[in-house]
């Protein structure tokens, strides 16, 4: 069973409305799915996330000619190899690899991974609190009380982006408008110093039922992060942008976060983003997965969540939530899957379980124009 050809699909969305979190409002939504298939018929999907001008030139003139003609079952030293070209095209590679695996094997990805715990998973609604103008906060309020009238229970908002005073405006404006037995995580997208941080402590100690502190430092910073952990009453999360599993060891070690928050995109491959997972069991902390930018991306982690163990032996069926996407991308749409009451039912059948709708590939696809 060898590698017959890859397709890719480089998707462009440019916002009507931008949007953003600390580090910048956003005038476009992107993403790079690929599509491997073997010389039996049997296929996978995949997917990336970097610039699409990179991506698409790294495929056609790198990775594409090293894949065709392999093993398809050579899933780890195809993304060894990938990994060489582009890191976080060897991430689309690996899940389109293990599809095909549990494809040929005529099982669901799961069974594939060694079976689930768990049928459904909880999610939190994701947003990027920014957007241009004086109302940026009432708008952010009323997506976050649209997300809650759709049954989401956990939300997570941006933090950082303005002055302190103005973002704890905000946070008390969305605390005001949800209902009392829903949880709320900051994101501060390592915007902060320790001072600054510590600046949200009187907040945070009157938040009713927080769920986190997401990055409120560079997260290269493991010994400020388990002493501003010991000063905070609240989780702190964070590691979405680290790319390896053994990256994460100065904070696991630390013991210098509640929550780390891998991303299958940015981790190298699907199976070392499986391996982080249980690295943070085997050392006593959760594991929430960062997974706002990629429709696909979710689903896996959404996989790999239903395979992972539960984090306390007195709940069996004990699971960290998902990140899930809540703001305008067309993207969430590529895949049949939505929430409800607060939980995303995985799919069974065999693979993925799921269809991709190839009608919005076709329109979102790329045309090579400069968009930002």
């Amino acid at each position: 069973m060898k590698i017959r050809t890859v397709e890719t699909y480089p998707l462009l969305y440019r916002l009507p409305a931008p949007y953003g979190d600390a580090n910048g409002l956003k005038t476009f939504r992107s993403t790079y799915l690929i599509r491997i298939e073997t010389d039996d018929g049997v296929s996978g999907w995949g997917e990336c996330a970097d610039a699409l001008e990179t991506l698409h030139k790294g495929f056609h003139d790198r990775i594409i000619p090293a894949l065709v003609g392999q093993p398809a079952t050579d899933r780890r030293k195809l993304v060894r190899t990938v990994k060489k070209h582009h890191a976080r095209a060897a991430s689309a590679v690996g899940m389109a690899l293990s599809e095909i695996a549990a494809l040929r094997a005529g099982m669901n990805l799961c069974d594939a991974w060694g079976g689930r715990f768990r049928d459904k998973i909880p999610v939190y609604a994701s947003f990027q609190s920014y957007s241009a103008g004086a109302d940026w906060q009432k708008r952010s309020v009323a997506a976050v009380e649209q997300a809650a009238a759709a049954g989401f229970a956990a939300f997570k908002v941006k933090i950082g982006g303005k002055s302190v005073d103005e973002d704890q405006r905000h946070i008390a404006a969305v605390q005001a408008a949800l209902p009392g037995d829903t949880r709320l995580a900051l994101d501060a997208n390592q915007s902060y110093d320790a001072a600054e941080a510590l600046a949200w402590r009187p907040l945070l100690e009157r938040m009713p039922r927080p769920l986190w502190l997401e990055e409120p430092l560079q997260i290269k910073y493991a010994a400020e992060y388990g002493l501003l952990r010991q000063r905070l009453p609240v989780p702190l999360a964070g590691g979405e942008n680290i790319e390896a599993a053994a990256d994460f060891l100065p904070l696991l070690a630390r013991h210098a976060l509640d929550y780390i928050t891998p991303d299958p995109l940015h981790v190298t491959g699907i199976d070392e983003y499986r391996e982080t997972l249980s690295l943070a069991r085997a050392f006593g902390i959760r594991a929430t997965p960062h997974a706002f930018d990629g429709a696909l991306t979710r689903l896996y982690a959404l996989f790999a969540h239903a395979c992972l163990e539960p984090f306390g032996k007195m709940q069996p069926d004990a699971i960290e939530p998902v990140e899930w996407d809540a703001m305008d991308n067309p993207f969430t749409r590529l895949l049949p899957l939505r929430p409800a009451g607060g939980e995303v039912a995985v799919p069974g059948g065999t693979g993925i379980g799921i269809e991709l709708d190839t009608d919005l590939l076709a329109f979102y696809r790329w045309d090579g124009s400069r968009y930002e």
